[in-house]
């Protein structure tokens, strides 16, 4: 099932991201977290794109196993540096796999290829474009702090229009911790004519020195209150795991109290970590 037409329904919802495994290591279990995600009946699970050089073929047998369960799968596809040919190879895959939904993105850019050879892919824009044409869902990627390598929020909503109008059908964001943030984008989104659907993005903190770290390097602000959660439960894991969940809960709750009705959890494949949630929202998303 095509996730634009889950979206228009309108109704509360939950969907779910897992990552494929690395290279040499068994499959086993990343389908037993998917396994227990299918059981919490999201909207759908997204399957990132894996860092191996069998990335893609990782992330197809994941996102096949996904829609096995029973659940519409949304496949990452990175593009910087590849050439049209691979694309279509790996797009052939995930079709032949049964897949409907893509999410289109840039990708890290390799170390050894600051620029794309002539001919190939550069931005996600070029990827929208080449698989518009396909009958694919497509999805992309937004950030309510801004993209780390754009210096203004405004011109990186530019290049997020861009996107949408090369024929984006829905776009989901980058983890957030301040809802206020999210709201204001959202608005910024609307008032530059970007009217698609938009996912909000939550990330379940189970590790707070961690995520001190991650935000750091991405830019993402860390409200007072949910700095106050890492420095009294940081150094006690069962302690900021209830401290995460609650934190996550109450942002989601939130967002649902203030109409954004499509919620991605970033489940980090801790499938334990989704079902309390899930638990804590029982009676709010279907």
């Amino acid at each position: 099932m095509k996730i634009k037409d889950i979206l228009a329904s309108g109704r509360p919802m939950v969907s779910f991201e897992v990552f494929p495994p690395k290279k040499d290591t068994p499959f086993a279990p990343v389908k037993n977290a998917v396994a227990r995600l299918a059981q919490q009946h999201p909207a759908f699970i997204s399957v990132t794109y894996g860092a191996s050089g069998n990335a893609q073929a990782n992330t197809a047998e994941i996102a096949s196993f996904v829609q096995e369960c029973g659940v519409p799968a949304l496949a990452h596809l990175t593009c910087v540096a590849a050439s049209r040919d691979r694309i279509a190879d790996e797009v052939k895959a995930l079709r032949t796999a049964g897949i409907e939904n893509i999410l289109c993105l840039r990708g890290d850019i390799p170390k050894e290829a600051a620029e794309s050879p002539p001919g190939h892919f550069k931005h996600a824009v070029d990827l929208v474009r080449a698989l518009r044409p396909s009958g694919f869902c497509l999805g992309g990627a937004c950030y309510p702090e801004c993209h780390p390598d754009c210096p203004h929020l405004e011109d990186d909503i530019r290049h997020l229009r861009e996107k949408v109008n090369a024929g984006l059908d829905f776009i989901t964001t980058q983890m957030f911790f301040d809802n206020n943030i999210f709201y204001r984008y959202l608005a910024k989104l609307r008032g530059h004519g970007v009217t698609v659907p938009v996912i909000a993005g939550i990330m379940p903190v189970t590790n707070g020195r961690q995520i001190s770290r991650i935000c750091q390097l991405s830019g993402t602000y860390l409200p007072s209150r949910f700095k106050a959660i890492v420095d009294r439960f940081g150094d006690s894991p069962p302690a900021m795991i209830d401290a995460g969940v609650a934190y996550a809960t109450e942002q989601i709750v939130d967002l649902l109290a203030n109409g954004v009705n499509a919620i991605h959890i970033y489940t980090m494949n801790k499938p334990e970590i989704a079902e309390r949630i899930m638990r804590n929202l029982r009676g709010l998303v279907h």
